[in-house]
């Protein structure tokens, strides 16, 4: 819900001493987490200069100031990002290595009922349907499991290049991720052939079209950057150790 106490603007005469390049995100999506670590780098009684294009910033912010005694200024709007300002307390607390421990501990949950032919999946407050692992219909009731894993991809890749983008106030009017991918032995699935390789997928290509006045080195460095920390893509390229144990009931 928005919060009731009152829009504070910050003074003219405030003078930053570091600049935190938010970017896209916003409070509950990581902010908190650059600003901390943003932090650190202040001196006390200094002020960190915060930027994002995310208005509800500028009700989320004040509550996170009084929580960790670092005095909220205010905010000023921006044509591209908004601007909000933080003067470091100079209380040292355990706050930032707190919120850090819990980062690295989170564990992201689903789950999946089945059904014939389906499964229903469970996240958070989101719930989507999924159909066979591998189906060759050209249409279906629910995508299949290796969509949703290349749509993942795909997504994460399209929204990671944007967020890292903006965090360098470089402009992208659009971009779209297109991929395809190919099964090593799709008969291994279906219970054939299982000593001529596995099921899984053995390649992955695609393109990335953007749209932008942006230098083209720059777009490709920012595309190396995103595809060197995106979580799916590192997922996918690195061996992931999946320990699901069977509980069966009667």
């Amino acid at each position: 819900m928005p919060s009731e106490e009152p829009v504070l603007v910050a003074p003219e005469e405030v003078a930053p001493s570091a600049v935190c390049e938010g970017g896209d995100l916003d409070c509950g999506s990581g902010l908190l987490l650059v600003i901390r670590r943003a932090m650190q780098r202040v001196a006390s009684g200094d002020v960190l200069e915060i930027r994002s294009t995310e208005l509800s910033v500028r009700e989320d912010l004040p509550a996170w100031c009084r929580l960790t005694a670092n005095p909220y200024l205010g905010w000023r709007e921006g044509e591209r990002s908004h601007r909000f300002f933080v003067r470091n307390g100079g209380t040292e607390s355990s706050d930032t290595a707190d919120a850090d421990a819990a980062a690295r501990a989170y564990r992201w949950r689903v789950r999946a009922r089945g059904v014939p032919g389906r499964a229903t999946v469970y996240a958070r407050n989101h719930r989507w349907e999924v159909g066979q692992p591998a189906s060759f219909d050209v249409r279906d009731d629910a995508p299949s499991a290796i969509e949703y894993v290349l749509g993942a991809l795909a997504a994460a890749l399209a929204t990671g290049l944007r967020l890292r983008a903006s965090r360098e106030n470089v402009e992208i009017a659009d971009v779209e991720v297109s991929l395809n991918a190919g099964l090593e032995n799709v008969f291994a699935f279906i219970g054939d052939e299982r000593d001529r390789g596995h099921s899984g997928m053995s390649d992955i290509g695609g393109s990335v079209y953007v749209r932008s006045g942006a230098d083209a080195a720059v777009l490709h460095r920012l595309w190396s950057e995103t595809l060197d920390v995106s979580p799916i893509h590192n997922s996918l390229i690195h061996p992931v150790k999946i320990d699901v144990e069977l509980k069966s009931s009667t």
